[in-house]
């Protein structure tokens, strides 16, 4: 009979055996139990995956029928139209897709095009390969871009909940900014903007560029906002323009995006396609993929031309982009005020600035637009051009009153001017810190 001692034991299989003292028996089982639980599928990056990064990639990234590989490293998923992320609302089951607008907004002038050059495009697009019609492309997010998140519950999303100690100008605010929020919030606004009236749309060409981010979180933008409601909690929004944000796309890359929020940046919204409510139409553009090239000093400029607009017959906004790409809509049941109408629509830069213990009494170095104050203009400071708003007859009209508001006019400030090539326009922009500007 073999002797056992109470501290070993014996593992045999045939006439083989191994023997371990019982520490190496705990210690081997605990491994096995840490292996069981950690291992999991890898993703795209060589990552293992926690089952939460597991369940939102599911959630975001549908299957698709051909995926492209875009220099810029992105992989554009060519997706079904009818598996697309929108049709997860509550409120879309069963939507039917709209395949066009009941019609779009009349105009009787002709813009220039004289001092911007053509030719920009998606970096997707230089590949050659294009999704089939019947999909649409989505840029495919992958655990890298989770984990650099906050959280992921707030991946994808904006928020208001950060704040910095600036103090107040006597600039005037943006309708949509809050004194509390121009008071505290890390967000920097220099944007024109109509309110009062009753809206249904508008139209802007803008010029890209690549501005500097000094922190991962900080992001810069440039954007026309469409509003609804009050920033009671009440609040909707639809949005569109290009921006660089490290953090949500992991370069500094601008990229064209959307947004949108039915109550206030809270619960609902999404940037691109990240959560259910858009719903692409094209099979030409990528929400969230990089545009290129983009604007340098004194070289050629660059810009987009965006143009949204409440639907006449249907309802829902549509959105068009360059030279009359439909990429799609956001239903009209998905909202509450703009359901049936905007209130005020704004164009312009915002810059949000992440702060830690040694940075929340500086203002950030991130810039707006090219970095450059609107007066440096044409060549060197960021514009928005042709600017107007679709009127209740469907009709695209100038504006005759074009107001405009800086939150610190020190770090980023903008100038509006009238001609007869660009209507109503405006140079925005600056630096952020500077020596005006602590």
């Amino acid at each position: 009979m073999a002797y056992r001692s109470r501290y070993a034991f014996n593992s045999c299989e045939g006439s083989r055996c191994i023997s371990f003292s019982y520490r190496q028996a705990i210690l081997l089982a605990i491994l096995l139990f840490r292996f069981k639980h950690s291992v999991q599928a890898l993703d795209d990056d060589g990552l293992h995956l926690h089952p939460s990064v597991s369940r939102k990639l599911s959630e975001v990234n549908k299957p698709a029928v051909k995926s492209i590989q875009s220099a810029d490293g992105d992989v554009i998923d060519c997706v079904p139209i009818e598996k697309q992320p929108a049709f997860d609302h509550p409120l879309l089951k069963g939507h039917k897709i709209r395949t066009s607008p009941g019609g779009r907004p009349s105009t009787n002038k002709r813009t220039s095009e004289s001092a911007s050059q053509a030719g920009l495009s998606q970096m997707w697009m230089q590949t050659g390969e294009t999704c089939p019609i019947g999909t649409v492309p989505i840029r495919r997010i992958s655990a890298s871009d989770l984990v650099r998140a906050s959280s992921i519950e707030s991946f994808g999303r904006k928020s208001l909940a950060q704040h910095l100690n600036i103090s107040l100008t006597e600039q005037p605010r943006a309708p949509h900014i809050t004194e509390h929020e121009s008071a505290l919030s890390a967000h920097d606004h220099a944007i024109a903007y109509v309110s009062g009236g009753t809206y249904y749309g508008s139209t802007a060409t803008m010029n890209v560029w690549d501005p500097w981010v000094e922190h991962r979180s900080d992001f810069s933008l440039s954007q026309m906002w469409i509003l609804g409601g009050s920033f009671d909690g009440n609040l909707n929004t639809i949005e569109a323009g290009w921006q660089v944000s490290p953090e949500l796309y992991g370069d500094t890359r601008p990229r064209f995006f959307i947004y949108w929020t039915a109550d206030a940046y809270e619960q609902t919204g999404c940037y691109n396609l990240l959560c259910s409510g858009f719903v692409q139409t094209s099979n030409a553009i990528a929400l969230g993929a990089s545009i290129a090239p983009w604007s340098k000093d004194y070289q050629a400029q660059y810009d987009i031309k965006i143009l949204i607009w409440k639907d006449p017959q249907k309802g829902d906004w549509w959105m068009e982009f360059g030279d009359r790409i439909l990429v799609g809509y956001w239903p009209a049941n998905i909202f509450t005020h703009l359901r049936d109408k905007a209130n005020v629509i704004e164009w312009g830069g915002e810059v949000a600035q992440s702060f830690t213990p040694t940075t929340a009494r500086r203002h950030t170095g991130t810039h707006m637009g090219s970095g450059r104050f609107a007066q440096d203009g044409f060549g060197r400071a960021s514009y928005f051009r042709n600017v107007e708003v679709v009127n209740t007859r469907n009709q695209l009209e100038t504006i005759s009153s074009l107001s405009t508001s800086a939150d610190h006019p020190s770090c980023y400030n903008i100038r509006s001017f009238y001609n007869s090539n660009w209507g109503n326009f405006f140079y925005y922009g600056g630096p952020g810190r500077n020596p005006s500007c602590p």
